[in-house]
């Protein structure tokens, strides 16, 4: 074979060389197209897959909303309370749900005994408002609305000297400021308010406006029963109800919204008619009554007791009627004689039992009042003195009679050896039974329906007064919070999303490392 021939042959080969190598990458890139047309389609299947997952059974969710706080000072007439209430962020229908979280009693009397030194009654609250710091969370204290409402004591206040009420209220207003909370202010309620606010209290805590459901949500309650609120303080006495008929005095009712409901109530207010004023009343009279004769015989005081006061101290009071001329410094002894029928018709004579100008619609003073209608919770002293006697929560008309009947016939000397109570109250709750019987039957005309009344202090943990009544319609003031809502889906759809876009993703990188180690052999190979 000579060397042009062997140079044929090998020139030939590497033809046939590069005939293989063109049709083996050929069959290599077709290969790579449809692997890579195979991935693309995966992916594209994974990521549709994923999303539908993504979109489709999802389930919105409400954070807990962050608590909120406010407090109310019951600046009453014998004493002064701090109430400390929360509720979520949320609202129901644009009413919080409150309920009760602190109480403090600041010491002292009410702020209304420091007429004379007003700011003594600033300072007095002190002690109470250092006591919520320490509850309110650092960073909502600035956002932490402070109310103080002021009652009898104050509004009686204002009636004798009205420099004095408002040098007062300027004092407390002064130290609360001081602190870092919302203030929004001290002000004396009318009687009205104080009546219609102890009603919202009583209706809340009864769930008569709103219940949490089984459904978990707070739902209005159907057949639902509204109660009528009985307060009884120092210095005045309330009533507040729906009535059952039409109002014939329009001027007597108020129409609180709640929970987006509004509602009806007649409510009143006795000024001088509370507990410590009418025993003070019942006093001045029996002393009128008594002539020149000393000591003062008292029916509703215990035989062996007896109390000194001076004219001073008996007459300073607006609900009183001063004689033309006295002398301050004398003094008059009230003796007890312990006669309880006796006693009943002194406290009648001086309750004001006439006839009103609507009658046969009335109270009592000459007070319009339509006929009482549904269940009743009686509170504040009235629940103390039928508490102390053992008629609270409920006693039968009869039983109630004879057992303040029975203890107004005791000694002084009997009691004090059963009760360890302070004389200025164990001395007071024979006059103040017969006082509560008196209002309850003669003025509300409960002869009825006494089984009606329900003498509580508390229910549900929460003390029944005019406070949490108030906190509930100022949080119709108070802005809610924006809810915070987080979007969820069950733990095996969540699964499955995972799967699926971690498994995209896997593919993904699979194409880019074939691109990679592909292209290069590419070029080489079509050299």
């Amino acid at each position: 074979m000579t060397h042009s021939t062997l140079h044929q042959i090998l020139g030939g080969g590497g033809r046939m060389e590069s005939w293989f190598t063109g049709v083996f990458g050929m069959k290599m890139s077709m290969v790579k197209q449809a692997a890579m047309a195979a991935v693309v389609v995966v992916m594209g299947s994974m990521a549709v897959i994923a999303l539908i997952l993504t979109l489709v059974q999802h389930h919105s969710v409400d954070l807990p909303h962050r608590m909120q706080y406010g407090m109310v000072f019951d600046a009453g007439s014998t004493h002064t309370s701090l109430y400390m209430y929360r509720w979520p962020g949320n609202k129901e229908n644009n009413t919080g749900v409150v309920s009760q979280m602190l109480v403090c009693d600041v010491d002292g009397y009410g702020i209304s005994s420091y007429a004379r030194d007003p700011p003594a009654a600033g300072l007095s609250l002190r002690k109470c408002l250092d006591s919520t710091l320490a509850v309110i969370p650092a960073n909502q204290l600035r956002e932490t609305p402070v109310y103080l409402g002021a009652t009898a004591g104050m509004r009686l206040l204002q009636l004798q000297n009205q420099t004095q009420s408002d040098q007062v209220l300027e004092q407390v207003t002064k130290v609360i400021q001081g602190y870092p909370f919302d203030f929004r202010g001290a002000r004396i309620l009318s009687g009205m308010e104080e009546g219609a606010y102890g009603w919202i209290t009583t209706n809340y805590l009864q769930e008569g406006f709103i219940k949490h459901g089984f459904e978990g949500g707070w739902v209005r309650p159907k057949g639902r029963k509204i109660w009528g609120a009985l307060d009884m303080g120092g210095s005045s006495t309330q009533i507040a109800f729906t009535p059952s008929q039409p109002v014939r005095d329009p001027a007597s009712t108020l129409g609180p919204k709640l929970y987006g409901y509004q509602y009806e109530v007649y409510t009143h207010s006795y000024l001088c008619y509370g507990k410590e004023q009418t025993m003070r009343q019942l006093q001045v009279h029996l002393l009128k009554m008594s002539g020149s004769t000393r000591p003062v015989n008292h029916p509703c005081y215990h035989l062996g007791d007896n109390l000194t006061l001076t004219l001073g101290d008996l007459y300073d009071s607006p609900c009183v009627t001063r004689p033309m001329t006295f002398d301050p410094a004398s003094v008059v002894t009230f003796t007890g004689t312990s006669e309880p029928l006796q006693c009943l018709n002194q406290i009648k004579n001086i309750t004001n039992l006439a006839a009103c100008s609507l009658a046969p619609d009335c109270g009592f003073n000459g007070v319009y009042q339509p006929p009482v209608s549904g269940n009743f919770f009686a509170f504040s002293a009235y629940y103390y003195t039928f508490d102390f006697l053992g008629l609270a929560p409920q006693s039968s008309l009869s039983q109630a009679t004879t057992t303040i009947d029975t203890f107004c016939k005791r000694t002084w000397s009997s009691l004090k050896k059963e009760y360890t109570v302070k004389d200025k109250y164990l001395r007071d709750y024979c006059a103040s039974a017969n006082y509560i019987m008196t209002v309850l039957l003669d003025g509300y005309k409960f002869n009825q329906t006494w089984g009606n009344i329900y003498f509580q202090r508390q229910v549900a943990d929460t003390d029944i007064g005019w406070t949490l009544g108030y906190m509930l319609n100022l949080t119709n003031l108070i802005p809610s919070e924006l809810p915070l809502v987080v979007t969820g889906v069950q733990h095996s759809q969540w699964a499955a999303e995972v799967f699926f876009i971690v498994f995209a993703v896997f593919l993904s990188l699979m194409v880019l490392v074939l691109l990679w180690l592909w292209s290069p052999q590419d070029g080489r190979g079509n050299k």
